[in-house]
């Protein structure tokens, strides 16, 4: 671990993964979890290691670009997506990306977008204080290209006139964020409990 990361930031991150892990959401190495330090820096899992097994050598500190600091670990490769989070939202404070078998299949079948609409879930996110509500999550072709990728997840955002709970990535998983770790796993189980609703109903005949 980088010395500069606090122990409280290293523990949420940590516990985040094993949670996120005891649900089936980051097979292998799947996945990756940040939190936004309070002087900008993120703290960030590192490549290539099992989320619901990490120790604080897994992690890693980039500056607000996903540039390493101090480091000769190498950063995700999705890194730049967490720093488009958090330059987007300023009261973003921690984000989460992982791959749920109902994330991978609704969004290899998805056209642009998944619309979620009925469900008791939706008041987990700001501006929605009622289950008589409908929210579209984005969905985006995958990309290695990073900055082309968090281009199109920026313009989405750009035109959004909708409160933006989350975000897939096609045949890839989802991305959710909160203004601290609590609040984003909440918002991350919210949203796999509405996909996972959705694969569920639309196997029905």
């Amino acid at each position: 671990m980088d010395a500069g990361i606090p122990v409280s930031a290293a523990q949420a991150i940590i516990e985040a993964g094993r949670r996120m892990d005891a649900r089936g959401w980051v097979p292998a190495t799947a996945g990756n979890l940040s939190v936004r330090l309070g002087d900008g820096r993120i703290a960030i899992t590192r490549s290539g290691f099992h989320k619901g097994m990490l120790s604080p050598e897994a992690l890693m500190l980039v500056d607000a670009q996903g540039m390493a600091l101090d480091s000769n670990h190498r950063p995700s490769a999705e890194t730049g997506l967490h720093c488009g989070i958090y330059r987007h939202f300023p009261e973003a404070g921690a984000a989460l990306h992982g791959h749920s078998v109902p994330a991978t299949v609704l969004s290899r079948r998805a056209g642009a977008g998944i619309t979620l609409a009925g469900y008791e879930l939706l008041k987990a996110f700001p501006g929605l204080a009622t289950h008589q509500a409908a929210v579209q999550l984005p969905v985006l072709d995958n990309d290695q290209d990073i900055a082309a990728l968090q281009d199109r997840v920026q313009a989405i955002w750009a035109a959004s006139r909708q409160p933006v709970p989350g975000y897939l990535i096609r045949g890839h998983g989802v991305y959710a964020w909160g203004r601290e770790m609590g609040e984003a796993l909440l918002r991350l189980e919210a949203l796999e409990f509405m996909l996972d609703c959705e694969l569920h109903e639309r196997s029905l005949p």
